[in-house]
Order: structure tokens, then sequence, then C-alpha cells
């Protein structure tokens, strides 16, 4: 390489080339659009349509699908806010559960005490199963008769109901599922957030005369607000998406009790072949998601920002 190729090679990767950024940003910004932006308007395209593809024609119908999601009279305004409604409420009682029993596990296992690198792993190991094993073992666990708990019971004299085919019992095996699976991943994450925290605050409030308490409640948990925040919102927008548990469990039964919306878009796209229906109700999905988060984010940022906290 001549002595000009080079000084020329040396201009090109000048850091203070003004188009070094936009080059290093392309291949991301190519992988965004083609992945994010072009479904996201192609898929609101389909719900403007009748779309199937096995035809030629696809008709434009409008708003017509999310028209049908607000009529009463429609059949899929009763099975869509339905199982809308088991979302919210699987949301509503897994979501305090993953996280207020991942920060007790932090507590007790930052500290140094025997056997805490086991504790450590074995909350953690269930995290890397997927979803079917999971659900077939505690699927296995609350059968009539032949599971686990059943049995355990029976031995000590206890007749337990039908848990799998009762309405709201059913939800107990997926409440266990998923908190046993899924807990181990937010330990860590408060782990490392208490790992960050300097010693020198306990030791100088502990000079001042503050109990373990008081340093929990004045200390910890508001250098802990980043990493709660951040553990919150992600668990909420996991919990939106369960669908493994409930359909391996329950099937999404009893009466399609345990039918979360995610099941019933999957229903009605591919088993009813209703695949512009099914892309609307997506659409009003996300927006129910991001509304619910964009409220839990508003709510937590405004605790962070609050003047000792």
């Amino acid at each position: 390489m001549t002595a000009e190729r080079r000084r020329t090679s040396y201009r090109v990767l000048d850091q203070t080339n003004p188009l070094i950024p936009y080059a290093l940003l392309l291949p991301h910004a190519i992988f965004f659009v083609a992945f994010i932006i072009y479904p996201l308007l192609r898929g609101f395209v389909i719900s403007l349509q009748r779309w199937d593809p096995l035809r030629d024609d696809v008709p434009f119908v409008g708003l017509a699908h999310y028209a049908r999601l607000l009529d009463p009279a429609s059949a899929q305004f009763q099975k869509f806010w339905s199982s809308l409604g088991n979302t919210l409420f699987f949301v509503a009682v897994t979501t305090p559960l993953l996280v207020a029993l991942a920060l007790l596990l932090a507590f007790l296992l930052h500290r140094k005490i025997r056997g805490r690198g086991f504790m450590r792993s074995a909350f953690f190991l269930p995290t890397i199963l997927s979803v079917s094993v999971v659900s077939i073992l505690f699927r296995w666990m609350f059968a009539d008769r032949i599971g686990l708990v059943p049995a355990m019971l029976a031995d000590l004299g206890i007749s337990m109901p039908s848990v799998l085919t009762t309405r709201w019992l059913a939800w107990i095996p997926i409440v266990l599922a998923t908190v046993w699976w899924q807990v181990g991943t937010n330990m860590m994450l408060y782990l490392a957030g208490l790992a960050g925290i300097s010693e020198s605050y306990n030791e100088a409030a502990a000079v001042d005369g503050a109990n373990t308490w008081q340093r929990v409640r004045h200390i910890t948990l508001p250098l802990l607000m980043p990493t709660t925040l951040f553990v919150s919102v992600t668990t909420i927008l996991n919990q939106f998406q369960m669908f493994g548990q409930s359909d391996l469990i329950t099937d999404g039964g009893p009466a399609e009790s345990t039918t979360t919306t995610i099941m019933y878009i999957t229903t009605e796209a591919f088993l009813n072949n209703q695949l512009s229906s099914a892309t609307a109700m997506s659409f009003v999905f996300g927006l129910v998601m991001l509304i619910v988060t964009a409220v839990q984010f508003r709510a937590m940022t405004r605790d962070i920002s609050k003047p000792g906290a």
C-alpha cells in the first residue's frame, strides 16, 4: 500500500469524519426498519383489510375489525375482553410476587452465609428450563388423583378438589409455576443492585444509631429504586405475554377462565383463520400494554425523583 493510499484510509477512519457515526448506526438502522418498523406498518395495513393468504383479492374494510372489539354484539367482543381480564388478573397476581420475593431472596443471599453460592444457583437454575418443561411438571404435580400434591394431601387425610378443572383454582399451578420459573432472574438483578451499593452508607447510618430496618427502609430500598423500576417494568411486560403456562397446564380452561389474550389472538389467527381480526387485536393489546407500562413508569420515576429517595 502506497503512502498516499494509507493517508486516504486514515482520513476515512478519522473519528472527526462526520460520516463515521452514521456509518456505525447504519447496520442497526437497517435491521430496525426491516424487523420492527416494516412489520408494524405491514401489520397495521393487514388489520384494515380482510386478508387471506390463499386469496388474490384483499378487500379493504377500514376500522371494521377494531369496531368489532367495541361492539358487544360481535363474537370477538366477549372473548377478547374476557381474555384481557384474565391476563390483567395474572399480571396483577404474579408481578408483586416476582418482585417482592426476588427482593427478599436477594437480601437473604447477599449476606455472607454458609452455602450462599449453592442457594443462589438453586433459585436461578429453574430459569434455564423451557416453558414446556416447567408447565408439564406443574401439570403433573396438580393432576387429579395421580399428582404429587393431591397424593401428599391424601396421605394427610385431606381431600383436595380438582384444581385443574375448577374455576379460579386453576390459576394456582399457573401462578406457582411462573413464580418458581422466573423469580431467579429478578433475584440476580437485585443481587447486582445490592452489590453496587457502598457499605459506607450503612456503616455511617449504624454509627448514627439506625437499626437494621431503618437502614433498609431509608438507605437500601431508595438506592435500589432504579433496579426496582427495571425489574417491575420488564416483569409486567413479560407477564402480559404469558402463553405457554396456561396453554400447557390448563389448556385455557376451565370454560376459558385461564385463556390469556395471546392465546385468544393465536386461536383467532391460526385456528379460525381470521388473520386481520387477530392483527387488530394485537394492536389494541399492545396499546393496553403501553398504557399500563407508562403509568407504572411514571409513578415509579416520581418516587425516584423525590428528595431524599
